[in-house]
């Protein structure tokens, strides 16, 4: 048996997106795979009885893919969204347990989603983006130039954002008439939820006048037919995952303070539906992140309490609070990382991944699914070894090693340490392909949560904040962390061959490896990708480019002194360590000019330096670019460690 390969990301099936029949009997939930001949992510809508009397069957079948199952408020029709028909995704509706075909409910020029029933089961409503006529004109080069007069004209992964904002619409569940656009204007409108009487819909949005500039968002509510929205909550958060009490009394969501002062925890929140009081916060005892990423779903009622996900420690759980207030309470924890959740009928399902696990549907502790096993049983998926590094400054850092696969006691192996991006995110017990893939090459792999990572305390998160206020910045206790872990794995794992080291990383992960060769030179080999090297150019070309106020504590061009020394393109002459640089040309979350800006530094001082350029990829490219293009990366990175740090000579 062998470990994994790059080529067997075509193997690995995914469970997601769990959703209970009215009753709580039966569950929909989707299976996704990157599909090798389509060069495409490929997915179906499969069916399963809770209490497990019947297998798991498959319900959409065809080529491209199927997602976001959702039962009518009858449970007798299921809708989700499909390219079945085309390039985009569109809304269909079929019918459970009597036979028939699935009907086409619209046919827009951009991708149908964020799809929800109408409690009275007559509508669905969705979100889609609206593109201005002249995205008629195919030929580009006859289009009139883009008239662009504020902030978040772009969005990484997807495109132009200015002249084709995204809008909420309406449209009957029997297509008998064309979906109707319930919003307007030049805001940014998502995640429609219906109140129960399906006489308003509660979503999301920025609509105060100077929203690109100062970046709150708001949970607001129109009446189904359209109309002025309500404002509901006060411009002084981002606001998301709106979700009605089963009264249609208050709106819970998620809230998370401080426009320019991130990180800041996410917390469950509660506002009356008529916007009379202030949002109540139920959960800022757990000090933990209520917003997991990657996103899971909104809030979700049971009765008079609610479910939420939170990040803890590497894992993400599942817990339940009171709408009125009290203590949250645990309700499914674990070395594991929920991906999605539902309840119905007094029965909680959740979708799950660990280490060892590609994700399954359970109820409960039961697994409903096994169709994951087939690929996990045919590889040497390697467990993860949770352990802990003092810093430098006596702090205690979560880590966690990986043996290579075919591990022999007494051998030593090179070790690539990993560091996640974000900065605000965290590494843990979940199937990585990125640690299986280089544990099946024969490295060991380490990774951990350093500060400035989630999962962990507010203060934890928010202790690289600065330098200009707030605290020291990125490259500082950070880079101190993860350098105990290196040291640390060396000196508690006899297998870890100390002299054949390489670290790897992206985004933030990506800066932070770029920062440490041109800080040390403890390493023999380094792949920087997706990097932010250059902060000033960072902040001029991102999609995101205000954010830097909110975690240095002023914008790029108020203290461009400060922004320099925290670059890592700044100390490229005392980069010495080989390095790749990767960088996709679509993305617009870190440009890659941050890539060409390093690589040509280093080229000219004649350091070893390669940079590879992915083409037709934005900055997910590692988790959701093309299939061949993920292929290609595993092998590029793969050959580079081979090549520097002598793996299997």
């Amino acid at each position: 048996m062998t470990g994994m390969r790059p080529e067997d990301i075509h193997e690995v099936r995914a469970v997601a997106d769990p959703r209970l029949s009215p009753d709580g009997q039966r569950v929909a939930f989707t299976v996704s795979w990157p599909d090798k001949d389509a060069n495409e992510t490929r997915g179906h809508i499969w069916l399963t009885r809770v209490d497990g009397s019947e297998p798991p069957r498959q319900l959409t079948f065809g080529p491209r893919r199927d997602a976001e199952p959702r039962w009518s408020p009858d449970g007798t029709r299921l809708s989700f969204t499909s390219n079945r028909a085309g390039k985009t995704m569109q809304l269909y509706v079929m019918p459970v347990g009597m036979g028939g075909e699935a009907r086409q409910l619209t046919d827009l020029k951009e991708d149908v989603g964020q799809t929800a029933w109408s409690p009275d089961g007559t509508r669905i409503a969705f979100a889609s983006r609206v593109p201005a006529a002249y995205y008629d004109i195919e030929d580009e080069k006859k289009r009139p130039p883009r008239r662009i007069a504020r902030l978040g004209y772009k969005l990484d992964n997807e495109g132009w954002t200015a002249d084709r904002p995204q809008h909420v619409f309406v449209v009957p569940a029997d297509a008998s008439a064309a979906p109707v656009q319930i919003t307007n204007g030049d805001h940014e409108d998502a995640q429609p939820a219906w109140a129960p009487d399906s006489s308003r819909i509660a979503f999301i949005s920025s609509r105060h006048e100077n929203w690109d500039t100062f970046p709150a968002s708001d949970v607001y509510a129109v009446g189904a037919e359209g109309g002025e929205p309500a404002r509901l909550t006060g411009t002084d958060a981002f606001c998301g995952g709106p979700s009605w009490s089963p009264d249609g009394a208050a709106i819970a969501f998620r809230r998370e303070p401080g426009i320019f002062d991130s990180p800041r925890h996410a917390q469950i929140a509660v506002v009356p539906a008529d916007g009379s009081r202030e949002p109540s916060l139920l959960t800022p005892s757990l000090d933990r992140n209520c917003a997991p990423f990657p996103e899971i779903r909104e809030p979700v009622w049971d009765g008079s309490s609610i479910l939420f996900g939170v990040e803890d420690g590497g894992n993400t759980h599942l817990y339940r609070v009171e709408g009125t207030g009290g203590e949250p309470k645990l309700v499914i924890g674990g070395e594991q990382t929920l991906t999605g959740y539902d309840i119905g009928g007094g029965t909680v399902v959740h979708t799950a991944t660990s280490p060892t696990s590609t994700g399954e549907l359970f109820a409960g502790d039961r697994p409903l699914t096994g169709i994951g096993r087939p690929f996990v049983e045919a590889h040497e998926i390697r467990p993860f070894e949770r352990f802990t590094a003092a810093s430098a400054d006596g702090t205690e850092v979560d880590a966690w090693i990986v043996r290579p696969a075919g591990f022999e006691p007494g051998q030593r192996y090179p070790l690539l340490l990993n560091i996640h991006g974000g900065p605000f995110a965290q590494y843990g017990n979940r199937f990585f392909d990125e640690f299986q893939v280089y544990a099946g090459a024969g490295y060991a792999v380490a990774f951990s949560n350093p500060r400035g990572s989630s999962g962990y305390s507010e203060a934890w998160g928010r202790a690289i904040r600065g330098p200009v206020e707030g605290g020291p910045g990125w490259g500082t206790v950070d880079y101190e962390d993860v350098m105990a872990v290196a040291e640390a794995a060396v000196r508690r794992f006899d297998f870890v061959d100390p002299e054949r080291l390489g670290v790897i990383g992206g985004s933030y992960g990506g800066y932070m490896t770029s920062w440490i060769v041109g800080h040390t030179d403890r390493f023999r080999a380094a792949v920087s990708e997706r990097a932010v090297n250059d902060i000033l150019a960072e902040g001029a070309g991102s999609d995101i480019a205000i954010w830097w106020k909110a975690i240095t504590g002023a914008h790029y061009w108020e203290r461009p002194e400060a922004m320099r020394r925290m670059s890592p393109s700044t100390y490229a002459e005392d980069i010495r360590t080989p390095l790749l640089i990767l960088h996709s040309e679509d993305d617009l979350r870190c440009p890659i000019s941050n890539a060409e800006d390093l690589f040509t530094r280093l080229r000219v001082l004649g350091r070893t330096v390669e940079f590879v350029r992915f083409p037709a990829e934005g900055h997910e490219l590692s988790r959701s670019g093309s299939p061949f293009h993920r292929v290609q990366r595993f092998q590029v990175i793969l050959e580079w460690f081979d090549r520097q740090l002598g793996n299997g000579d």
